[in-house]
């Protein structure tokens, strides 16, 4: 995710734009008193627009008056009480129920909004909540009998507009739901509201009890976690390029167009970076570098969590974002009809609300002081690096987290989460005190804001829920107030972790550092070092070499330092230790010599992936050798940077994607490289240059093992990661005879030794006579595989 600051509590102040504030105009029509027990027909007039409270919340957002304009319509809308849960807009055959939390505001205005209203940021009907009527507890409801066609609502939430109490309400502004289904604003991607607002006025979808998706029959694929190959994936990115020549570019559609180049790689789960709804405005300014403009290309700052991205979908505006959840679940089906998974990664860690200087979208104007972990002086704790802190374990929002997910398994057939920043979700909540702990208020330490819990509430919620208990559920399990959980989430045995440290010891392994022969055992087990001891298994290590954040897999061989200048920050934004090596020379100009190693580089990276225990996660466009030019924070570019290039993938001279399609094939062939527990002596053994001598020194750069397999009878694997070339002997095994399959040192295609490939006899025959010997020479900076197969000389 993108980093934007990370003290503890948030002090900076983000530049914003003079627009970039939803209902930043104040628009007012008459309140309707719900009197108790009711049952009111309303008929809406015009009013002018009234003092307001505007003028108190100048330094969260500046209210406009503007001239009101006539109205061009009249609806009437029968009104009830209406019931406190389920929460969010409600949908039945007579009317739609609406019920919204909030326990400190004063009142609460339901405002609906048609969709030719909402770019004049004009309300069409505004109805007042009677306290009496129309609240039970702190739920505040009310249910509405009449004509929803093309209308959105939103809230208005009075009460102390009092920062330093940790409280933002003010009744100028319209906030949208935290449940709302579909967030509608701009129809475009990248483009501008009205009069170039950054943050133009934005509602929730009213829903219809006839809104109806035909779902097939599909049903969770409920693949073993074991079985999975993963594949980090941008949605817009993925099919945005020209190159893709989709009908549907940058879209969920897109994705599905393109979803049998997954087929062929052998993935069977991908991993959507984030579509829940966002501003890819958020970061909107001139960039002189590029001579373009910077977007929240990543998505990593959530506006509402129930809604699917609205401009990820070719439907645009259509049925007020019912084309966008149904493109949604398209793309869900389409997946699983090809036996592909999606995981979503959602980013419940904050939101894009920011710190006390953000605009009021949702969470803030509603409830600031529950939804946000707050310090005692109303300062944000910003665990998330991103202003604001996501107030997890407080029990009114990990009840809505839970809820939330629960919607996408059950609505929308996700199969599983990958929890962003997740450490932050073990943390205690800034309402945590002994009687919330305890029960009472005994003698006993008082748990500050912030602290690591060792179960916490959401956590155990999400791990005993009936429904969340069956999916996939991965945490990367750190964040960046310094907890750092990789091998110690709270797992309930069932938790998945993005492996950092695979990632940092398979990258300084297969570079040629030093001391981490050992290391690497570890990893190609499945990290029992850090899993095993816990009660969980090979599969609860998402095994990567790359991801979004940090280098591309052709970028940490060709680059030594970042080259993040495109980002405008002067190279000052990004990780500085990525653990890569550029073979030589930095950057992609470079001498054949070179270029060759790098080539070597990538499929040892790739095939260590695939042979390790363990789940392999895959970074969209490694598969082909995507550069980023060097760039390991991009979370800025709606561009080439970050696009798939298809024409890269398909020029001939990219081997590489024929070499990984293979590999990943190899893998799910071997009932080995997919174990259900840490392999044992009796199925695995380690080598060194000679059989049964391992080197695990400090100095050692060469790791071998052979490995038992059901199907394939057995594996020899040997990684040199020494600048020096190596003669090894391999284990004798009477009667069976070691043939090549793989060997990273070897040009393409003959890397990877196929039944069909032309001139594969020659080329196995070309070390026959070390074969004969029991030998194998390895090249400096290669890896092989060798399978056994009965000797017919013997």
């Amino acid at each position: 995710m993108k980093l934007l600051h990370c003290p503890s509590i948030s002090t900076c102040k983000p530049k914003l734009h003079s627009q970039n504030y939803p209902f930043s105009r104040r628009n007012r029509v008459d309140f309707v008193s719900i009197g108790r027990k009711s049952r009111i027909s309303v008929a809406v007039v015009n009013a002018a627009a009234d003092s307001g409270r505007g003028a108190k919340a100048e330094t969260a957002a500046t209210a406009v008056v503007v001239e009101e304009k006539p109205m061009v319509e009249r609806r009437r809308f029968e009104v009830l009480p209406g019931k406190p849960l389920p929460f969010g807009a409600t949908a039945t055959d007579g009317g739609v129920n609406f019920a919204v939390f909030s326990s400190n505001a004063t009142s609460t205005t339901l405002c609906l909004i048609t969709l030719s209203d909402l770019p004049q940021k004009r309300v069409t009907v505004q109805i007042s909540l009677d306290p009496l009527a129309n609240k039970t507890g702190d739920v505040w409801h009310v249910f509405l009998k009449g004509d929803f066609e093309n209308m959105l609502y939103g809230y208005k939430f009075d009460g102390k507009f009092s920062p330093e109490e940790g409280h933002f309400f003010d009744s100028s502004q319209i906030v949208l739901d935290p449940y709302a289904k579909a967030t509608v604003s701009r129809g475009e991607y990248g483009v501008l509201g009205p009069e170039d607002d950054c943050w133009p006025p934005m509602a929730g979808m009213v829903p219809s009890a006839a809104d109806q998706f035909d779902w097939e029959g599909d049903l969770p694929l409920k693949f073993p976690q074991r079985d999975l190959v993963i594949y980090e994936m941008h949605v817009r990115g993925y099919t945005n390029h020209e190159s893709s020549g989709t009908k549907f570019p940058g879209t969920y559609r897109g994705v599905v167009e393109k979803l049998d180049h997954l087929k062929e790689l052998g993935v069977n789960c991908i991993e959507l970076m984030p579509c829940h709804e966002f501003n890819e405005l958020e970061y909107y300014s001139y960039n002189s570098v590029l001579g373009d403009y910077k977007l929240n290309f990543w998505g990593y700052s959530t506006v509402n969590f129930f809604s699917p991205m609205g401009r990820y979908s070719s439907a645009g505006l259509s049925n007020c974002g019912l084309g966008a959840i149904n493109e949604f679940k398209y793309l869900v089906k389409e997946a699983h009809k090809r036996g592909i998974e999606v995981i979503m990664d959602v980013v419940f860690n904050h939101t894009a609300e920011g710190n006390e200087n953000g605009p009021i979208v949702s969470f803030r104007g509603i409830d600031n002081s529950v939804f946000y972990m707050l310090a005692p002086k109303g300062e944000f704790y910003n665990y998330s690096g991103c202003g604001n802190t996501f107030n997890c374990n407080h029990p009114i929002v990990r009840q809505f987290i839970v809820d939330c997910l629960r919607y996408w398994v059950t609505e929308m057939h996700v199969d599983g989460f990958r929890f962003d920043l997740a450490s932050i979700l073990a943390r205690s909540s800034s309402l945590w005190d002994a009687v919330n702990v305890y029960g009472n208020s005994t003698d006993v330490d008082v748990i500050t804001t912030g602290t690591p819990l060792t179960s916490p509430p959401l956590i155990d919620m999400i791990s005993n829920d009936p429904i969340l208990r069956g999916v996939k559920l991965i945490a990367e399990a750190w964040d960046c107030g310094g907890l750092y959980q990789v091998g110690t989430f709270p797992h309930w045995g069932i938790w998945s972790e993005w492996n950092g440290k695979y990632r940092d010891i398979v990258r300084q392994f297969i570079k040629g550092t030093d001391g981490f022969s050992g290391a690497l055992a570890e990893c190609l087990c499945g990290s029992p070092n850090l899993y095993q001891e816990g009660g969980r298994k090979p599969s609860n290590s998402i095994n990567f070499v790359c991801a979004h954040d940090g280098f591309t897999l052709a970028d940490l061989v060709t680059y030594n330092d970042k080259h993040n200048l495109a980002n405008g920050e002067d190279n000052k934004d990004g990780e500085n230790h990525n653990n890569s090596w550029n073979c030589g020379e930095e950057g992609e100009f470079a001498s054949i010599s070179v270029k060759k190693l790098r080539k070597r580089q990538m499929r040892n990276f790739f095939l260590c992936l695939m042979v390790s225990q363990g789940v392999p996660m895959i970074y969209m466009g490694d598969e082909y050798g995507h550069t980023k030019g060097g760039n390991n924070n991009t979370y800025c570019h709606d561009n080439y940077i970050n696009y798939f290039r298809w024409d890269k993938k398909d020029e001939s001279s990219s081997d590489f994607f024929r070499f990984c399609c293979l590999v990943t094939k190899f893998r799910h062939e071997c009932e080995s490289l997919g174990l259900d527990g840490f392999p044992t002596a009796e199925r695995l053994q380690w080598h060194g240059h000679a059989p049964g001598t391992p080197d695990w020194s400090e100095t050692s750069r060469f790791v071998a093992f052979t490995l038992v397999d059901k199907v394939k009878g057995e594996l020899y694997v040997a990684f040199n990661a020494s600048h020096l070339p190596v003669t090894i002997t391999l284990p004798d095994r009477p009667g069976y005879r070691w043939q090549p399959l793989v060997d990273t040192g070897k040009p393409a295609p003959y890397d990877f030794l196929t039944d069909d490939l032309p001139g594969r006899e020659t080329a196995a025959k070309q070390y026959s006579h070390f074969l004969d010997a029991n030998q194998y020479p390895m090249l400096s900076y290669s890896s092989i595989i060798l399978l056994l197969s009965t000797d017919n000389d013997a």
